[in-house]
């Protein structure tokens, strides 16, 4: 690996803390630097401690904060995305910062690019079913269009959703049923191939290090489906904080969804998420998967035990706690 300068858009969230951590780890990337930009420093506790990484306080949708991260790079890992909000939040996250970002790239003489982007994304130019999986769309075909024009050397990662002992999936519906007596479920059948962070985080650490990944679109899946139900139950069960699960019919399920969205803070449930998990979050059958980047996918229950259990006794709470902080 030639790159001895990494810029990590995103780099101190669940994700791209892992992914720091792998690349610290590795011997191919001794020497290398990451450049970690966060428009709030004083967060990045995760990452602050590691031996290469430069924290930048820099606001990344700014073409002029873009430009000084880039320069002097060799490559960079755009994990920069949210689950929540409003069609235009939407656009500026998933399609205004790939545009910048690939602009950005140009001007600084930076091709190599590692893209993280989500399973469930349409191929085609058939309409997704949310802004959520519009805007992820868009902002691919956006990269794939500099890929073609500029040469950009792009890699773009889709992964399901990501289990691990941070995480605000597993860990939310276990905090969730120590403090109810029963669960009322939307999406309850929507179907999932949970992948492990530290999984994620060696796929990107591969996509870096051999350069025939570049051209890729690689589906990153745990070795097992699930249901939302049952990944919930399965969080209940592990955590000791077992309740009942009621599914949702539709109506009901746009109402408990709409009434989230009021809540003060970020919601738990919004009904962008509920038209997004109308498209099943699991593997194309015959797409690149974890298996092209030499990694063996890791089950989920070899992993949930182990952090789901903080959820007994007094600490069932401290999922909850972080949710609102």
């Amino acid at each position: 690996m030639s790159a001895r300068q990494v810029l990590v858009l995103g780099g101190t969230g669940f994700v791209g803390s892992a992914l720091c951590d792998a690349l610290a780890r590795d011997p191919a990337f001794a020497g290398t630097r990451l450049r970690v930009p966060s428009r709030r420093a004083q967060r990045a506790a995760a990452v602050r401690m590691l031996p290469n990484v430069d924290l930048i306080q820099a606001d990344i949708h700014q073409d002029a904060a873009l430009d000084a991260l880039l320069h002097g790079c060799d490559a960079v890992v755009n994990l920069v995305a949210i689950l929540h909000g409003s069609a235009a939040a939407f656009e500026q996250v998933h399609v205004g910062l790939p545009r910048r970002l690939v602009a950005a790239m140009a001007r600084q003489g930076v091709r190599r690019l590692v893209h993280v982007s989500a399973l469930g994304v349409p191929d085609t130019s058939a309409p997704a079913p949310s802004d959520y999986l519009r805007s992820k769309a868009a902002g691919e075909q956006a990269l794939q269009q500099a890929a073609q024009s500029q040469g950009l050397q792009l890699t773009v990662l889709r992964p399901s959703v990501i289990f691990g002992a941070n995480d605000k999936f597993l860990n939310l519906f276990a905090a969730l049923q120590a403090l109810f007596p029963f669960m009322p479920l939307a999406g309850a059948e929507a179907r999932f191939q949970p992948v492990w962070v530290g999984d994620v985080a060696q796929a990107l650490v591969a996509s870096l290090r051999q350069p025939q990944s570049a051209g890729q679109t690689i589906e990153c899946a745990g070795p097992e489906v699930f249901t939302l139900r049952q990944l919930v139950e399965t969080a209940g069960q592990l955590s000791g904080n077992s309740r009942t699960v009621l599914p949702l019919p539709s109506a009901l399920a746009q109402l408990q969804a709409l009434a989230m969205e009021c809540l003060p803070g970020e919601p738990l449930m919004s009904r962008d998420n509920l038209a997004s998990m109308t498209t099943p979050n699991v593997a194309t059958p015959g797409r690149p998967g974890l298996a092209a980047l030499g990694i063996t996918p890791t089950a989920l229950m070899a992993v949930a035990p182990a952090y789901l259990r903080h959820h007994q006794g007094c600490a069932r709470l401290d999922a909850w706690r972080a949710l609102h902080r």
